[in-house]
């Protein structure tokens, strides 16, 4: 495993699966092509895959303006940031100011709230910047304290190493939708690693959620794609129904949330796509048209 590559924390990120889709990526000679990911989030496992040379640039997108805002930053105004971050201090009133700039979500003032972002993931319980609380509690009497997860060194490090690649990073903000669409028509073709937001708990963990329609809407665009693709999501019966017709295979993630459990998710790869032998163990359901 790499390590920590995003400035973020984030609810089921993908970091882990980095020697899964790196060996996939190998197997079916999709080294060094562009890379695309819908729903960017953290960028962990995107991250990795462009520093570990697989691919040649990653092209990133996220329709929640306070993220997009926070990728802005890191890549275009990279000194400002660590300023704030070097400078601000790690307080209950601090983390109070920094709710109220990003519940107001300006977009006249991106470097306020691509900061007040990264600052409440990294301030409060699981990284969840939506309705969560502070590390701690505001009256700080918890085993873990506000600052617990703002090595200000470290994150400063990450996040000085990603505008290093900022000419191989591409940083969107579109209906996850129509960047796809937009995305396969790249001169060479990318591969694509698309992780919606979770089916079952998706509106307590994210800003931007899709209601269960909607995951169908995306499964029909999914499906229809021309590149190379794999889909991660949550196990859910209705999402295992949406894509009956294709290979389904669980696995395990830490969700690092309250419970500290380990859930087990659904790989979705597109037809034809070559798979790691050790992944077969996990197979669960067979495309009706079986893939190489």
């Amino acid at each position: 495993m790499p390590r920590a590559t995003s400035p973020l924390r984030y609810p089921g990120g993908k970091t882990c699966l980095y020697p899964l889709v790196s060996s996939i990526l190998r197997l079916n000679n999709l080294e060094l092509r562009p890379y695309a990911e819908p729903f960017a989030g953290g960028c962990g496992l995107a991250l990795a895959l462009l520093y570990g040379g697989h691919v040649s640039d990653i092209h990133i997108n996220d329709v929640d303006l306070s993220i997009w805002s926070f990728w802005h930053c890191v890549l275009n105004r990279t000194d400002e940031l660590v300023y704030l971050i070097e400078k601000t201090p790690i307080t209950v009133d601090e983390w109070r100011k920094q709710r109220e700039i990003y519940l107001l979500q300006d977009q006249e003032d991106i470097m306020s709230l691509g900061f007040s972002t990264f600052f409440l993931n990294r301030t409060n319980r699981s990284g969840i910047i939506k309705d969560a609380g502070v590390i701690g509690g505001l009256s700080q009497k918890g085993n873990y304290k506000i600052n617990c997860r703002f090595n200000r060194s470290d994150l400063i490090r990450r996040i000085r190493r990603i505008a290093k690649y900022k000419k191989n990073i591409h940083l969107y903000r579109k209906d996850a939708l129509f960047f796809m669409q937009e995305i396969e028509n790249l001169s060479v073709m990318p591969f694509i690693c698309i992780d919606p937001p979770y089916f079952q708990k998706g509106s307590s963990l994210y800003t931007s959620f899709y209601k269960p329609g909607d995951h169908e809407i995306i499964s029909n665009i999914i499906l229809n794609l021309s590149c190379p693709w794999i889909v991660t999501y949550d196990n859910a019966p209705t999402i295992a129904k949406l894509y009956e017709k294709m290979r389904l295979f669980q696995f395990d993630i830490n969700y690092s949330l309250e419970t500290k459990r380990i859930g087990t998710e659904l790989l979705i790869p597109s037809n034809g796509l070559t798979l790691p032998a050790d992944l077969r163990d996990r197979q669960v359901s067979h495309a009706l048209h079986q893939a190489a």
